[in-house]
């Protein structure tokens, strides 16, 4: 697949945090050059975050896991918030734009992965929304078809491989009907090629 063909992602997208990264991880030396403190979550969630982008429930239950007490744990998190650490329709965006942009989930799938990640539905949809503004999806799924079906013909293929390949596509969101008309298309084009 070459750059053109990729959804455009502003660099903006890609800065975790809303903020420079060093500014967070300078605030994570800071807080772990004082003693631990076993019973406050917030260097400890700061720390989960200078990792990765988590939605509020992903770091509520990373914290939870660790054994840190609820109402501590509702205090960091909404410090968090407070400072931009924290941003669930940011985190759903990236999230969304990275798997369409891999070619990993498309439609209802993003939307299912956003709220098993714990991202409330409607940020979940406004996120897909405006990764779909950004991004072909008929061009994901000609570039995904092509870069791991290259040899694929739906027209020459046996049943058992047209199920394979079109449920494989089908599990990653795009709808039977835009499966269809693409490979009807790529048939098309593959019998232009051999005239």
């Amino acid at each position: 697949m070459t750059s053109s063909s990729k959804c455009p992602v502003s660099r903006q997208l890609r800065t975790s945090h809303g903020m420079p990264l060093t500014a967070l991880t300078k605030k994570v030396k800071e807080n772990s050059s004082q003693k631990p403190d076993r019973t406050d979550p917030w260097p400890a969630a700061l720390r989960i975050l200078t990792r990765r982008d988590y939605s509020q429930s992903e770091l509520r239950q990373r914290l939870t896991d660790k054994g840190f007490d609820p109402e501590r744990i509702d205090f960091a998190l909404q410090r968090c918030l407070e400072l931009g650490y924290l941003d669930d329709a940011r985190y759903a965006l990236n999230r969304a734009t990275s798997l369409m942009n891999q070619g990993r989930a498309v439609g209802k799938r993003v939307l299912l992965d956003l709220r098993q990640r714990g991202v409330n539905e409607e940020i979940a949809n406004r996120a897909l929304q405006r990764a779909r503004e950004a991004c072909d999806e008929e061009q994901l799924l000609a570039s995904l078809l092509e870069r791991r079906f290259a040899n694929f013909s739906y027209d020459s293929a046996p049943a058992k491989e047209r199920r394979r390949v079109v449920h494989f596509l089908q599990r990653r969101g795009f709808t039977i009907d835009r499966i269809m008309a693409q490979l009807t298309r790529k048939g098309l084009e593959t019998r232009d090629e051999n005239r």
